[in-house]
């Protein structure tokens, strides 16, 4: 327990030395530390979960999703550390919380970034699912795309193509028509359209005429029709409408799994809507609770840092920087007072030296002058 406990005052960036002289603090900290280190386990997990699809399908994704998840949660921690660590008790309510402040800036930043990749985990089979409708719905707007492209390049083609099914389709039906008068006319049944007579006399041979006519049209027009539709054939072949399909489960799986992290992001924003475009407000509550949940833990450290009253380590702690500033400046004159004794020794030497030419230069004048 021992080990733990200052693990974890490590971890929330207290003076050791002082806090050990100050048990009322002890598990104040501990806390602190807890809250800091589990928040940077979170940090590891999101980012190299977050790292993992970005190397999605590579052989060393797992590797590199672990140094990034390891780097990301001991920046996390570090900066966690940090922020509680320079928050002092010992200012006014106000002076602290204007020193915190950015801080919760900082820390609400980090928990939205933190807790996006595990939301994505979270809602991994309703993220699967939109993004199969997501797929789908794209490749059919590519396919209207490309037909519509097709039908305004060879809307001649497809004009004379719709002519001559047409044609067919109304010969089929006159044919039928045209040889069930036929026979009504060779077994004597009597209509607006035939003439009664038992046999096969003239009126039959000429119906029979009008038939034959009617299908050496149409095997010409069926003709056409298979010429035109080779020709089309190849057209979509060149244009690639033959080989854009809807995507089948399979491939809908294989293009979900390869999926990357910017999709998921969006299917994971998609998901707070219904297909009408309405807000899905169950769905949006838990998404923003969820953010709101590691925000709160990523804030934590800073509001309990915040919420604590002054305690003796706080006292104790400013009676130490107290004294490391004291002595600082009491070094700082030593030297300053050191510095100047130099200074006069020096200009006392230049004093002399200055008198010793002056006589020098005095003796010399006078024996010029004898």
């Amino acid at each position: 327990m021992k080990k733990i406990t200052d693990f974890f005052w490590f971890c929330s960036g207290a003076h050791i030395e002082t806090l050990v002289k100050n048990s009322t603090e002890h598990n104040k900290y501990v806390g602190i530390g807890a809250t800091i280190f589990f928040t940077a386990l979170f940090a590891c997990l999101s980012g190299g979960y977050a790292m993992y699809f970005v190397f999605s399908g590579n052989p060393v994704a797992v590797v590199f999703a672990l140094f990034f998840g390891l780097i990301w949660g001991l920046a996390i921690f570090n900066m966690d550390r940090y922020i509680v660590a320079s928050i002092k008790k010992t200012g006014s309510t106000n002076h602290q919380i204007m020193q915190a402040l950015p801080r919760i800036l900082l820390a609400i930043m980090i928990g939205i970034i933190i807790s996006r990749p595990l939301e994505l985990k979270i809602f991994d089979k309703e993220i699967r699912q939109k993004l199969k409708t997501s797929y789908l719905n794209g490749q059919r707007s590519k396919i209207d795309t490309l037909n519509k492209a097709f039908n305004n390049k060879y809307s001649l083609e497809l004009a004379k193509y719709g002519e001559l099914r047409d044609e067919k389709d109304s010969l089929d039906k006159d044919i039928n028509r045209s040889r069930y008068v036929l026979n009504q006319e060779v077994f004597g049944d009597k209509t607006n359209q035939t003439s009664g007579i038992n046999g096969y006399g003239t009126y039959a041979k000429q119906k029979e005429a009008v038939v034959n006519q009617k299908v050496e049209r149409l095997t010409q027009v069926r003709s056409d029709l298979s010429q035109m539709d080779k020709i089309l054939s190849t057209r979509k072949e060149i244009e690639g409408l033959n080989s854009t399909k809807l995507f089948n489960e399979t491939q809908l799986d294989s293009l979900v799994n390869i999926a990357g992290f910017a999709d998921r992001n969006y299917a994971l924003g998609q998901l707070s809507f219904n297909p009408d475009g309405s807000r899905d407000i169950d769905t949006y509550l838990a998404i923003t609770f969820i953010s709101f949940l590691f925000i709160l833990l990523e804030c934590l450290p800073v509001f309990v840092k915040l919420m604590s009253d002054k305690g003796p380590y706080d006292i104790a702690l400013q009676n130490v920087e107290a004294v490391s500033i004291y002595k600082s400046e009491k070094d700082k004159d030593h030297k300053l007072i050191v510095i100047d004794n130099i200074l006069e020794t020096r200009n006392d030497v230049v004093t002399d030296k200055k008198k010793i030419l002056l006589k020098r230069k005095k003796d010399k004048d006078l024996d010029q002058e004898i």
